[in-house]
């Protein structure tokens, strides 16, 4: 398979297809392109040119390889739309794909749950899984009998002897509340989910220690989702309370809250600070854009590659965390507190 055949098939250029495997960030195309372009590439175990070449010299020093390696991908608490899961993935395939490794499949928690998707995954040999996502008891049970080289990915730290690649969502958390309470805001609401949940903790902590007022009501529990925000920030808005800003766990939670929102009559910022995490690219198209904390998605993947890959060649066991960094990303939808509220 070659770069002008997978453009034949995706109805794109061949330059098109280059920009999308090879630059990261390029926006060379949609993300329906981009999604299809990669849907592609892992059907058809294409390899780029520096890794085709990179096999044929392993072969020629004697080292046998009758096919690339492959490795997989399971979402273990989405679906493979969520713009920050799949972030995550095609850093991982761009990596993995650099040093010669194809990604055979990338199946959500929703997939997994069917008996025939088990049974391909059973059947499909890779040489090892990188999960994206917190798992459950049942997910780690699936992982562990049928993968020896497992990587995690993801915002929260998880209690097992998998390989770890985060960035510390609890931090980041107290970084967004801290800011809203430096803008002067000093009821600040949450979002987002509660249950095993770091980003609530680091909620909890942060307005502990900046000495502000913890009203139960202010707390919202709500899936991560747009809908998820919406649903929630109709119940507190409607509520009566006087909050004047909310802190949403993720982007899509905030967008779903912006809606809301403004349906309801409140100005953002001028009525209603609102700031996100994740900093995924639809950020920047809503009005007003909304603030957030930049997570680097690509890099996390780019990451969860490199350490799978290492571990796959060397056969090292010690259990890896890696701990990436996260940024403040001040945009327009957040501003100190109306002095009328």
């Amino acid at each position: 398979m070659t770069l002008k055949e997978i453009a034949s098939l995706a109805g794109v250029s061949p330059s098109t297809v280059s920009r999308v495997i090879n630059h990261p960030g390029s926006k060379a195309a949609s993300r329906e392109v981009e999604d299809k372009i990669w849907q592609i590439v892992r059907e058809t175990g294409y390899i780029p040119d520096i890794s085709a070449r990179s096999l044929k010299l392993h072969s020629a020093s004697g080292q046998s390889q009758n096919a690339p390696k492959a490795i997989g991908c399971l979402l273990a608490r989405t679906h493979t739309s969520d713009p920050f899961f799949s972030k995550i993935a095609r850093g991982l395939e761009r990596e993995a794909l650099r040093n010669g490794y194809t990604v055979k499949y990338i199946f959500s928690y929703q997939d997994i749950q069917k008996p025939d998707i088990q049974q391909s995954v059973r059947q499909t040999r890779v040489e090892g899984v990188a999960l994206l996502g917190r798992p459950d008891s049942k997910m780690r049970s699936f992982l562990k009998t049928n993968f020896k080289k497992i990587i995690y990915a993801g915002l929260n730290n998880i209690d097992s002897d998998f390989d770890q690649i985060t960035c510390n969502a609890y931090l980041a958390s107290k970084t967004a509340v801290s800011y809203l309470a430096e803008l002067g805001h000093t009821r600040i609401a949450y979002l987002g989910e509660r249950k095993n949940e770091i980003r609530y903790r680091g909620y909890l902590d942060a307005i502990s220690q900046l000495a502000l007022p913890l009203n139960r009501e202010y707390i919202i529990d709500t899936p991560l989702s747009a809908e998820g925000g919406y649903r929630a920030a109709i119940r507190l808005l409607s509520s009566g309370n006087n909050i004047t800003a909310l802190f949403c766990a993720n982007d899509l939670t905030a967008i779903g809250a912006m809606k809301a929102a403004k349906e309801a009559g409140r100005r953002i910022p001028e009525d209603l600070s609102v700031i996100g995490i994740d900093d995924i690219e639809t950020c920047q198209d809503t009005k007003p854009m909304l603030t957030t904390i930049h997570i680097p998605m690509e890099d996390l993947g780019t990451m969860t590659a490199k350490v799978l890959i290492d571990r796959i060649e060397t056969g090292k066991r010690i259990p890896m965390k890696v701990e990436l960094p996260f940024r403040l990303i001040r945009r327009d939808s957040c501003a100190a507190p109306s002095s009328k509220l």
